[in-house]
């Protein structure tokens, strides 16, 4: 790959995920098969990268698919390219610092990322997550326990969070 952003989807338990990915990292993921909608978030500048569709994006979805097989942290050492304020940036990190099977609550996140306070501001690190799955935004609960947003929906959340072992197993 090149600084060209490749596009792949992989299936997954959970649905399809999808990921636009250069030499430098993950730029964009998601749950979702429609990638013009996840590359719309990108900046403009990123989406005019875009090179297509490939079957693979190296080690990105060698990591992805060790993770899906229950190698949990195989996906935390994969490089992520996203911006962000100081704040966001500090949410990000701190959720990339909590381990699969672990969850913080959005007042948690805003006390690592340095003000407790900001805990609205904490939900809006997880709302503006780029790259889903890298940036374990999903491991981020209501201080009641209960799984509060997530883009790609609270059944995607739940899959997640009960594949790392974090809730008891979904009842069918």
């Amino acid at each position: 790959m090149s600084r060209a952003l490749a596009v792949t989807t992989l299936d997954t338990g959970a649905g399809p995920f999808t990921m636009a990915v250069s030499d430098d990292g993950v730029h964009a993921a998601g749950f979702t098969s429609d990638a013009d909608g996840l590359l719309a978030r990108l900046p403009a500048l990123e989406q005019a990268r875009v090179s297509g569709p490939v079957p693979e994006a190296g080690e990105a979805t060698r990591a992805v698919r060790r993770y899906l097989a229950g190698e949990l942290d195989a996906i935390d050492a994969v490089p992520v390219v996203q911006d962000g304020g100081a704040f966001i940036t500090a949410a990000w990190r701190a959720m990339r610092s909590t381990p699969a099977g672990s969850t913080l609550t959005y007042t948690e996140l805003a006390g690592q990322a340095g003000n407790v306070e900001a805990v609205r501001a904490a939900g809006a690190a997880c709302a503006d997550n780029r790259v889903a799955l890298f940036v374990p935004c999903h491991r981020v609960l209501r201080s009641d326990g209960s799984l509060g947003g997530f883009l790609w929906g609270l059944p995607v959340k739940q899959w997640l969070l009960t594949h790392e072992g974090a809730l008891p197993p979904m009842l069918l």
